[in-house]
């Protein structure tokens, strides 16, 4: 099962712009390397080219002991066992789950598919990854977390001997994090390599051997996981010392009528009976396990799903969300969770994506492009957007970029109201600071804020209130002073 593989001075160019700067070091089987870096750092790419999406523009990649031919693609990669879970899902909607885990690597039996053997390998990589569904189930009928498991299984169903994860717990429950580091343990037990891509930094601590850090293309540091500190990482990976990731709290505001106010909201099969209201100056967070109905229930309100009770306010006045479009108008927007499906066109280029919800600004009657540049200038320095143009496609951001281009465009239209679906997944250490001070800034302008989050520190960091849900209902509403960790997990497993 063991690996060895060394990349001896890669580089690779985007046309004039350069991404990784002669980057070498070597990786030894039957080890798990946390691989660090902030988005732009080179990291996502430097594993395309070890999966075979990309190819180095110098620079050689050896596999146990041979240098890889250019052009072979990962289906290449995959062949000599180098498996690479994306952070972005791969996974075709229409398609069943065993039809996902075996696309281009079909079983036959003579000239025809065994669908048989393909379900019943299939049951066994879900079961690896505690996913007890049916193979045949339609992976858009998935939520995220369950689409998350299932790239997992696929990668364990291509007897991977090196195993590239990004970001792979984003979307996972503690519990199935926990199932996820067990397998991790057994696979390096068996001698897979393991290569584990995550900002969060406990997670690093805890299932690594080494850690390699990269900043700007280039390869800083490389250390054993227990010779360094979580600061130290950080620090490595931005370059300087990190200060408080969380800005101090503003005040919680008093008093005022509530900027939004929402009572006996239901969505069918997720979210019953739900209430709650902010008020101008307030971040409210809302917290609760993988399938609680967080989403949803946003979702339902912005008319994204059917909704059969429940009426809404905002400013005072009963209003009728039938769409993202009428929430905009009456100064409702929403970040969705997913930022690549629904947050942003990334086959679009970085204006239109900006412009899109407030396309009537730059349309007298006929659509302004040198206002929108001049847009898209102002929100690249404002929100921190590393790109090397402002004409490039959206899809050739880091992730933490286009979650910065996805926040620009839901606040561009200028909202009273804004709803961050978790805000900074896949996003790196220093760029979550930069949004956690952003949060803070939109409340300090008068915005009442909302932050979905499954990452129980960044809600008591940054809300004042924060709501628990469990299985669809609203357990309760802690205030700042009762926020802990112990006290979010017992609402939201039904435990206090």
């Amino acid at each position: 099962m063991s690996v060895a593989v060394e990349f001896r001075n890669v580089t690779k160019e985007f046309g004039p712009v350069r991404v990784l700067h002669g980057v070498g070091f070597a990786l030894q089987p039957g080890r798990v390397y946390g691989l660090l870096g902030e988005n732009g750092a080179g990291k996502s790419t430097l594993m395309k080219i070890l999966a075979g999406y990309e190819s180095p523009t110098t620079g050689e990649v050896v596999v146990d002991g041979a240098v890889r031919a250019p052009g072979g693609g990962s289906r290449a990669a995959e062949a000599q066992g180098i498996v690479l879970i994306h952070q972005e899902f791969n996974l075709a909607d229409d398609l069943t789950i065993a039809q996902n885990i075996f696309l281009g690597h079909e079983i036959r039996k003579g000239l025809f598919l065994d669908d048989k053997a393909m379900r019943e390998k299939t049951r066994e990589a879900l079961a690896k990854v505690g996913l007890p569904l049916d193979p045949d189930t339609r992976v858009r009928k998935l939520i995220v977390a369950e689409k998350q498991l299932v790239e997992i299984a696929r990668a364990l169903a291509r007897n991977a001997r090196l195993l590239i994860m990004d970001e792979p717990t984003a979307t996972l429950t503690p519990g199935e994090t926990e199932r996820l580091f067990a397998l991790m343990a057994g696979l390096k037990a068996a001698g897979v390599t393991i290569i584990y891509i995550s900002h969060k930094l406990d997670e690093v601590e805890r299932t690594t051997d080494e850690v390699v850090v990269m900043r700007d293309g280039l390869l800083v540091a490389r250390e054993a996981t227990a010779s360094v500190t979580r600061r130290q990482m950080a620090n490595l990976m931005v370059g300087r010392e990190l200060a408080d990731l969380f800005p101090p709290k503003l005040p919680a505001p008093e008093g005022g009528a509530p900027a939004i106010k929402v009572r006996g909201l239901t969505v069918p099969g997720w979210a019953e009976d739900i209430g709650f209201e902010v008020r101008r100056g307030e971040i409210l967070g809302f917290a609760g396990l993988v399938g609680a109905g967080r989403t949803e229930l946003f979702e339902g309100l912005l008319g994204l799903r059917p909704r059969t009770a429940g009426t809404v306010e905002i400013a005072g006045q009963h209003v009728q969300l039938k769409s993202p479009r009428d929430a905009a108008r009456h100064g409702l927007t929403y970040l969705s969770e997913d930022r690549k499906g629904k947050g942003l066109h990334v086959h679009f280029g970085l204006r239109p994506n900006l412009t899109l919800m407030a396309l009537e600004r730059y349309a007298k009657p006929w659509l302004d492009p040198a206002a929108e540049q001049a847009a898209l200038r102002d929100a690249v320095q404002e929100f921190g957007i590393r790109t090397g143009s402002l004409e490039v496609r959206a899809s050739s951001l880091s992730g933490g970029n286009q979650q910065k281009l996805a926040l620009a465009k839901v606040l561009h239209p200028g909202p009273s109201v804004v709803v961050l679906d978790e805000p900074t997944r896949g996003v790196d250490v220093g760029a979550k600071r930069e949004v956690y001070h952003l949060v803070q800034r939109l409340a300090a302008q008068g915005l009442a804020v909302v932050v979905i989050s499954s990452e129980l520190m960044e809600l008591i960091g940054l809300c004042h209130r924060v709501a628990v849900m469990r299985a669809g209902r609203l357990q309760t509403t802690l205030q700042a002073p009762h926020l802990t960790e112990e006290e979010l997990i017992a609402h939201a497993t039904g435990t206090r």
